[in-house]
């Protein structure tokens, strides 16, 4: 699921080097943090945040085929 986040991350921002998603897991839920420049924050979360909840919306569906729990957080 990490480097799902980090493709998708990079396909989107200016600067894809500064892009890193850090994985920790919390109980059975795996929280996958993304960072990204501070000129990128925009461009990941998008109008009314519609891109970052459709990143949400794949790394979701991309997890239950494989019977886990992902929660993407935008940092």
């Amino acid at each position: 699921m990490k480097e799902l986040v980090e493709v998708i991350a990079k396909a989107l921002v200016d600067h894809p080097d500064e892009v890193s998603v850090n994985e920790r897991q919390e109980g059975r839920t795996t929280v996958l943090e993304l960072h990204v420049a501070d000129g990128d924050m925009g461009k990941v979360i998008g109008k009314q945040g519609r891109i970052a909840k459709a990143i949400r919306s794949v790394v979701k569906a991309a997890a239950a085929k494989e019977n886990q729990r992902v929660v993407v957080d935008i940092v």
